[in-house]
């Protein structure tokens, strides 16, 4: 997971790829609307196989935590 970072003054503390500012979220959402990884590659030249796959994997890490809903004024 060394290749997934956050910093508070990047991206506004969103999970990005170590060394860029493209973020977990973005990588996720290309392929939540049906890109492929090679798409995503050529859409974003400096990513890599491996770092699409570190984004995945950081959500799926997400995922084993415990989730609850509420109600908000």
């Amino acid at each position: 997971m060394d290749r997934i970072v956050i910093e508070p003054d990047i991206c506004n503390g969103q999970p990005t790829v170590r060394d860029s500012r493209i973020t977990v979220q973005t990588v996720l959402e290309f392929l939540a609307a049906g890109d492929n990884i090679e798409q995503l590659l050529e859409a974003y030249p400096s990513l890599t196989r491996d770092d699409v796959l570190a984004c995945i994997a950081f959500s799926s890490n997400l995922m084993k935590h415990r989730f609850s809903f509420r109600e908000v004024a």
